[in-house]
């Protein structure tokens, strides 16, 4: 996405020619690799711990750091070692991105008029907003210290990161849709209205 409106404001004329077919497959095949990739290195690096605490995992689902709790093998080495894979494909897209939002900023500081600058940033706003909610949201969720007893704000951490992102990912991108903006309206004001006639009777 960050690629995507980079060219999209730095390259305008040149968008249809660069953002084909082709490029959108293979960025996409990409990241699908690389998560994949990343994925099965988790995966196979637990399966060299053994597990002898039990069976229950304090949250909705069996996440890393809550399956190191339940492990009686020395995983301090192991962990750092996924944490510094993880780091790197987290530091490499972070990089990407800011890269590309420097381009996009210095191209649309020398917007001349306000309202070009203003439909400029607009279109990169949804996708700084997800893309800060996930970073964040993950952050918090992997890099705080872990306890070995049960926490509600591991489970409020874990819920924040696997659910708010994708949840609020169509309600971002879709602030811009003048028949979504409509029927939500419409919705509100149904809802709003609803609960007045309710009050009243």
């Amino acid at each position: 996405m960050a690629y995507d409106r980079y060219v999209a404001i730095c390259k305008p004329l040149h968008y249809e020619m660069v953002m084909n077919r082709r490029a959108c497959v293979q960025m996409a095949s990409s990241a699908w690799v690389a998560g994949m990739l990343n994925s099965i290195m988790h995966t196979w690096n637990m399966f060299a711990f053994t597990f002898c605490q039990g069976n229950v995992v304090d949250l909705f689902f069996c996440e890393i750091p809550q399956l190191l709790k339940l492990s009686c093998s020395d995983t301090y080495f192991r962990e750092l070692f996924m944490m510094f894979i993880s780091f790197c494909l987290i530091l490499s897209c972070f990089i990407l991105i800011v890269a590309s939002y420097i381009q996009i900023f210095s191209a649309v500081l020398r917007i001349p008029s306000d309202q070009g600058r203003h439909k400029a940033f607009s279109t990169c706003l949804p996708h700084l907003i997800v893309v800060s909610l996930f970073i964040f949201s993950g952050t918090f969720a992997y890099f705080k210290p872990t306890s070995h007893s049960p926490s509600g704000v591991d489970l409020i951490a874990a819920a924040i990161y696997s659910v708010v992102p994708p949840m609020m990912n169509p309600i971002i991108y879709s602030m811009r849709n003048k028949e979504i903006l409509a029927a939500m309206r419409k919705l509100a004001h149904c809802l709003f209205f609803t609960d007045q006639v309710s009050i009243l009777l």
